[in-house]
């Protein structure tokens, strides 16, 4: 397996698949069903973003999976200190490669970014309904700092 930084939008686009159709499957009231011409034009629109990191992880000339990440800077207020975090938006691997260690392989990738970077922190959320992903981050060291809750208004 090989990790590789990538501007390629459009294979980013199809291995958004395995992610979107799981995020449709989990929460159908939140997510649409995954159209590759909608998620193509909205990641060709900010691949180049200089604060977003794409990673592709392949086995030999095949797409396995990405990392999409955003450097954040949190400036210091009244209320908390300054730091710079390595924000993960999503990873997604393809069923195939799933379960084979290509998460954990570009998690490490991102982590070695981070502290190149000189971040203090990785950071990221899942859906609380996502028991593989919470047990995938547990496993790789991340642990919970914070909840987000919320009530339906009928």
């Amino acid at each position: 397996m090989q990790i590789s930084q990538t501007k390629d939008y459009t294979v980013i686009s199809k291995l958004n698949r395995y992610v979107h159709e799981l995020h449709t499957a989990l929460y159908p009231e939140y997510f649409k069903p995954y159209h590759f011409e909608e998620i193509q034009s909205f990641f060709q629109k900010i691949i180049n973003r200089e604060n977003y990191l794409f990673l592709l992880i392949q086995d030999g000339e095949q797409p396995a999976g990405y990392l999409w990440a955003e450097w954040r800077q949190y400036p210091e207020n009244a209320f908390k200190k300054a730091y710079q975090s390595l924000y993960i938006h999503q990873i997604s691997i393809a069923s195939e490669y799933q379960n084979k260690g290509c998460g954990t392989l570009m998690l490490e990738e991102a982590e070695q970014l981070a502290k190149a970077g000189n971040c203090s922190k990785i950071e990221l959320d899942y859906w609380a309904g996502n028991e593989n992903a919470k047990r995938f981050y547990e496993k790789n060291g991340f642990s919970k700092h914070r909840e987000f809750v919320f009530k339906d208004i009928n």
